[in-house]
Parts: structure tokens; sequence; C-alpha cells
């Protein structure tokens, strides 16, 4: 008799027929082909469940009138799981037949349809046990990615490195359930570390054979190459962690499956991991382990940059903190030798000493200046060292700009005429009193007009005004707007226009800038530390104030700032 296709495909069927009636086994021995089903035919209750408890046949045809049917059915039942039951009955079917039963035989149906029974059965057990698996299959996918997804998550919210070599650790744990971790780690400590996860306790001796083996690992991996450290077994650090410390494992560990990974980025070499497991590791395991073992060297290599600025910034500081320290204390030092100089200069201009000569009386005249100019900058590094160290004192009290602006230039109005230029106002009367250190903000308003009558070429004129602006009407230069900040207020603004030499467009960020001054000839000329408009920015900013310029190279330049009405700003 014939067989379909299916038959070859599924190979040795097997078929027990249980039946006390020797025609019928006569029967199926003679319609299934020996190539392809392998017949038993048996009677007697202990040879079945023997021959079932030791290889489970793929379709079990039970005659309905054997004996102690109803035993039979209940025990084949809990033995076979995924056995076809099929039933040989005469005609009518018991219902109670029904909860066993996959299909049924009569006696009277023909060959072909007893075999086509048995490979239709036969296909939908297959498709099913298909099913289970693709199921079982998607089940551990998305188990998987979910695992995955959940260790990226930890990655992203750290930046310390230890953290995320046991988030590694942990990750793996979760979607391959290893028996145990070797990761050599160049993050957790000053020094390599090498730590072990492990589900039962390790020996000693086995903790000395796995150090040597990472070693090894290690070691080949920089064959021909320098390593990025020397590591030998005696003073490699082992840090364990075990599961169950109740069991322990044995050197049969070096017989499990085991998979191995670098921790690296580019150049940068974080460590390496080893993973062993009892079971076999399947391609998606080792899939899942690579991509673990890359997705942590993002991470890793981002910690170490940011330790890397930590550092860089703590040596900034300290730096800064020295630099400051070491200007107030040469400030003050010489400060002293100064004051001398200028009173022995003092003196021998008065004429107390004897009058001088013309020629003698202008080398004094130029000795005096260049100690005024001198210490001036002396006051300029001081008062930038007392800001620095928050040791700047200030006199808050009820100030009206306009007596500012007026004192200033009545100050500097000689010195621009000397120069051949002229300083006008333009102030809003009436403007309201504004709470503030006058002295300091006449030593803001006293460095812009200087810088002004510094950088103006001869007959030209020098503005300064002032008026009552609110925050909304307020216009900021687009180079300053993302560093000032102003509430919603009223403000007093002040402004000192020139018509000198201005700012090219790349310098306006740095015009605020600590020791910078513009790059051009007359600028070079006119000298200078490049301290004032750095210490009326800090000093305006004790005011919650904020100064900012407008410029065009060779038409002039407008230096302005504004100081909030209602200001009461505390002690700094």
């Amino acid at each position: 008799m014939n067989t379909n296709k299916f038959d070859k495909i599924l190979g040795m069927i097997k078929i027990l027929v249980i039946s006390e009636r020797k025609e019928k086994c006569d029967y199926f021995s003679t319609i299934f082909n020996k190539n392809t089903y392998e017949l038993t035919c048996l009677s007697d209750e202990n040879l079945i469940y023997d021959l079932i408890s030791a290889d489970n046949p793929d379709v079990i045809i039970i005659d309905s009138q054997i004996n102690s049917l109803k035993s039979l059915n209940k025990k084949i039942k809990s033995i076979c799981n995924n056995t076809i039951i099929i039933f040989l009955v005469s005609s009518k079917i018991d219902k109670e037949l029904l909860k066993y039963a996959n299909a049924f035989l009569t006696d009277d149906m023909s060959d072909d349809f007893v075999i086509s029974t048995i490979n239709v059965n036969l296909r939908m057990k297959n498709s099913l046990e298909m099913l289970s698996n693709s199921n079982k299959d998607l089940a551990d996918s998305l188990y998987r990615l979910n695992a995955l997804y959940s260790t990226s998550s930890q990655f992203s919210g750290t930046l310390d490195k230890a953290k995320l070599i046991q988030y590694m650790i942990e990750g793996m744990d979760r979607a391959l359930s290893f028996s145990l971790t070797c990761t050599l780690s160049f993050c957790t400590e000053e020094k390599p570390v090498l730590i072990l996860n492990s589900l039962y306790e390790l020996s000693e001796e086995l903790i000395e054979a796995l150090k040597l083996r990472t070693i090894l690992n290690y070691n080949s991996l920089f064959e021909g190459k320098t390593p990025p450290a020397e590591i030998d077994s005696e003073n490699l650090k082992v840090i364990k962690q075990i599961k169950y410390p109740a069991s322990r494992f044995t050197f049969n560990l070096f017989r499990f499956d085991n998979m191995f990974a670098q921790i690296n980025l580019g150049d940068n070499f974080f460590g390496c991991v080893e993973i062993f497991k009892e079971t076999a590791f399947t391609p998606d395991d080792a899939t899942c382990f690579q991509t673990i073992a890359q997705q942590v060297s993002l991470p890793l290599k981002s910690a170490t940059l940011y330790q890397e600025i930590i550092e860089a910034n703590t040596k900034l500081a300290k730096l800064e903190r020295l630099k400051s320290e070491f200007i107030s204390i040469v400030s003050h030092e010489l400060r002293t030798p100064l004051t001398s100089i200028k009173n022995s200069l003092d003196i021998l201009m008065s004429g107390k000493c004897g009058q001088p000569t013309e020629a003698a009386d202008k080398f004094l005249s130029m000795a005096m200046r260049n100690v005024q100019r001198l210490s001036g900058i002396i006051n300029d590094l001081l008062d930038l060292s007392k800001i620095e160290a928050g040791k700047m004192d200030f006199n808050f009290a009820p100030t009206n700009i306009n007596t500012v602006i007026d004192y200033v230039k009545s100050a500097l109005s000689e010195v621009a005429k000397s120069k051949g230029l002229t300083i006008i106002t333009d102030q809003q009367t009436s403007l309201p009193d504004i709470t503030a250190d006058a002295q300091r903000l006449e030593q803001v308003l006293t460095n812009l007009v200087s810088n002004a009558i510094k950088f103006t070429p001869e007959n030209k004129t020098i503005t300064i005004s002032s008026k009552l602006v609110n925050s909304r009407d307020i216009h900021i230069n687009d180079y300053f707007k993302d560093s000032i900040k102003l509430s919603d207020n009223d403000y007093v603004l002040v402004c000192v226009k020139d018509e000198g030499i201005g700012i090219a467009e790349k310098d306006l960020l740095h015009a605020f800038d600590k020791f910078a001054q513009i790059e051009n000839s007359l600028s070079r000329k006119a000298g200078g530390t490049g301290l004032g408009l750095p210490i009326a920015k800090q000093l305006l900013e004790a005011h919650h104030g904020a100064i900012w310029c407008d410029s065009e190279l060779n038409k002039g330049s407008k230096f302005c700032f504004v100081i909030p009405v209602s200001n009461i700003p505390s002690p700094v």
C-alpha cells in the first residue's frame, strides 16, 4: 500500500495497538508499511506500561473491546501527554471515551481511511508542536529583548563606572542565566580587578585557576602589542559575588560551554568578560552576550570623559585659587614700595628738596604718571582677587544714577579735553533711586568712560545717557542674550557711546574676558591690564544687573548696563 509524502517527512512512526483480538493485530500489521511504521501489538497491561514508560509511541490504537478499558485509559492518559489516542469501536461510540480520544476507527473502515485518519492526526500533532515551539521561541526573544532594554536603561542612568560593570553582569544574568562570569575590569578600582559572579561557591584552587585563565585571555588580546597594564595572579585582586554559597563548583566548570568578549570602544579598553554555562549557548545567546558587552562600552567611555572633566575642573579650580592668591600677595607686596616711591616723587616735585630743573621736572612728571598707572593696575588686580574670593565689600544705599554720572563726567572732562574730545550727557530727569554702592558704580562708569577716551581719536564726542526702561523694552545684542537673563522689572539703563576704533564682531564675546584687549594697533598703544571690563561685569552682577556692548569696527562702541530699580541686594 502506498504512503504519502508526509509519512516520509515524519520518518519512522511508532504505533502501539492494544487489543486482545488477534485478527485485528494481524490486520494492522498488513496495512502499515514496515518501512514507514514501527508497529507493536500488546494486550498485557504490565507490558503496555513498560513500553509506554520507556518510549512513548506516536500513536496508540486501543480496541474498545479490551478488558479493564477504563483503568487502562486513565493510566495511558497520565503517562502519555503528546501521544495520539485512537479508539477502535464497533459502531456506537461510548461518550466516556470522548475525553480520552483524538479520533475513532470502526471495524468496517477501508485501509486508506485508517491510514488517512492516522496521518491527519499526526499532521495536527506536528503543527501544534511547531506552534508551541514558535511561541516558546517568541517568548524567549521577547524576554531577552526586555532584558536588553532594561540593561540599556540602567546604562543610561549613571556615569559611575563600577555601577556600569555591575549592571552589565546583572543584564547577562537576566538574559542568559549563567553559571559563572569572570569579568576583568579596569573601571572598578585604580588597579584591574577580577569580578567573579558565581551561582555556587568557588574553592581557592578554582579561583587561582580562573585568575590564570583570565590573565592568559587578557594577554592574548595584546599579543605583539603593549597591554594597558601588566597583570599577574599574585597581585590581581578578586571580588566574589556568590548566589548560593551552600553548593560548590568543581573543576568540571571548565567543561561547561563558554563565551568571551572584550569590553572596549575604539582604543579605549575597559576590560574583558568570560561567561560559563552548564548547558550549551545558542546563537541567540551569543548575539545577546556580545550586544551587552558592546552596549556598556559607550557609557563607560562617557563616564571616563566625565571623570576626566571633573579632574580637570578640580585642577583648574586649584590653579585659579593659587593664581588669585598669588595676585593678591604680589599686589599687596607691590603696593608698599609703590607708596614709598609716590611719596618720594611728591616731595621732589613739591620743591622741598630743592627746585627741580625743567628737565628733572619733566622726568619726575613722567615717573609720577607711570606710578599712578601702576597703582591703577595693582588696584584692578586687588579688586579682581577680592571679587573672585567673595571678599569684596559693598555699601548698598539709595543712589541716584545721575549723581554718579555727573561726578564721573566732572572727573574725566579735563582728561578728555586734553585729547581733543568732548563728553556730553543725555540724562532722563527724575529717575528713581536704586539700591547700590555708589563708589562701585563710579568705578564701573569711570572705567567705561576712560576706555572710550583711550580708544577714541581726536575731535570726537563721548555720550553718557541714562533712562528708565522695562525689561521688555531692553534691546540686548544677540551675542550676549544667552548669558544675560533679566527678570520682569523696571531698570535704570546707562550707556556710554563713543566714536572710537570699535570692536570686531568676532571679539565682542571676549570683551569682558579677563586680561583680554581688542587686538589692533591703537589698543596695544593704549596698553592696560584688560581687567577693567571683567571687574565692571562682576560688580554689576553683584547689583543683580548686567552689562553688554554694541560695536562696529572703526565706527565706535556703545557699552550699556542696567540695574533693577527695586533691587535690594544682599552684601557680597
